[in-house]
């Protein structure tokens, strides 16, 4: 008997990604206001042996998500574009994600270890300063969820983020897939990838404590090669955790990881509600076939 899937998704502009056990579907509210959806194979690699293998498929997770997000995130923006007088050039949005990544590894790596850099003359332990470093990486990130929750598409963005929960929270606890029976559940859940980067700053702080203080060029590097490792490892205890998520033990740990998902979520309007059931549906009616 095949081992229980988990699915999930991902928010997208007016729109949300649901992924299978074999397929992805996307589902976007149209200019029209109608609901486009469409259904394709996920490839061989991300649902083959290696898909089952401890620590590897954390990696592979990472990967093929990074893939189909940005693949379907710049479908939807494609659609959305088209409400107004021209289509966006796709050489655009790869400039765009190319400019993110690199804002991305300034803000969340680059600045904490300026600021410990400058305050290193007054630490005397090297596993303080790594500390340091930590929690003035994960305070930027918890400053720049609340800032960026402000703007307008974003925050209605993460309503679609709200929605796609309540919809695989409803699921799980096998309700009916109607507007009127997914409009009660939580928009939190134990699998976001909001916990998951959670996790792997936290689980960093721990590791790289250890790593003394080299060279600040050098202490840049040994962080960018650690972090899939360490994503490898927040992967498997996310996924451990979300299995036992009703163990009072388990959800009391993932309390911060709930917390914190109030600002990567809102609460969906209905038709939004309805675009990521039409998502979730449509990846359903595609495994089963």
């Amino acid at each position: 008997m095949a081992a229980k899937f988990h699915y999930g998704g991902q928010a997208l502009i007016e729109g949300v990604m649901m992924r299978g056990r074999k397929h992805i579907a996307v589902s976007l509210r149209a200019p029209d206001g109608g609901i486009v959806t469409f259904t394709e194979p996920v490839g061989a690699i991300y649902r083959g042996r290696l898909r089952r293998m401890p620590f590897v498929r954390g990696i592979l997770v990472l990967w093929e998500s990074l893939i189909l997000g940005v693949r379907t995130l710049f479908y939807s923006a494609e659609v959305a574009s088209s409400r107004e007088t021209e289509r966006l050039n796709p050489a655009w949005l790869w400039f765009s994600l190319a400019l993110g990544v690199i804002l991305a590894l300034g803000l969340f790596l680059v600045l904490p270890l300026l600021v410990v850099w400058a305050l290193d003359p007054f630490i005397s332990s090297s596993i303080v300063s790594n500390t340091v470093d930590g929690v003035v990486r994960l305070a930027i990130f918890i400053a720049y969820l609340w800032v960026i929750a402000f703007i307008p598409d974003v925050r209605r963005l993460f309503a679609y983020h709200g929605a796609e929960h309540k919809t695989v929270n409803a699921y799980e606890q096998g309700a009916a897939l109607e507007v009127d029976q997914v409009r009660g559940y939580s928009t939190a859940h134990a699998r976001c990838g909001t916990a998951f980067i959670l996790i792997v700053f936290v689980l960093a702080i721990v590791v790289f404590a250890f790593l003394g203080r080299p060279p600040l060029w050098l202490r840049l590097l040994e962080r960018i090669a650690l972090f899939p490792v360490i994503a490898a490892f927040s992967y498997e205890m996310m996924r451990l955790s979300a299995g036992h998520v009703k163990n009072i033990a388990v959800r009391t740990l993932l309390t911060p990881c709930f917390l914190l998902q109030a600002l990567t979520t809102r609460q969906p309007d209905d038709g939004q509600l309805e675009v990521a059931i039409s998502a979730l549906k449509g990846v359903l009616d595609a495994d089963a076939e």
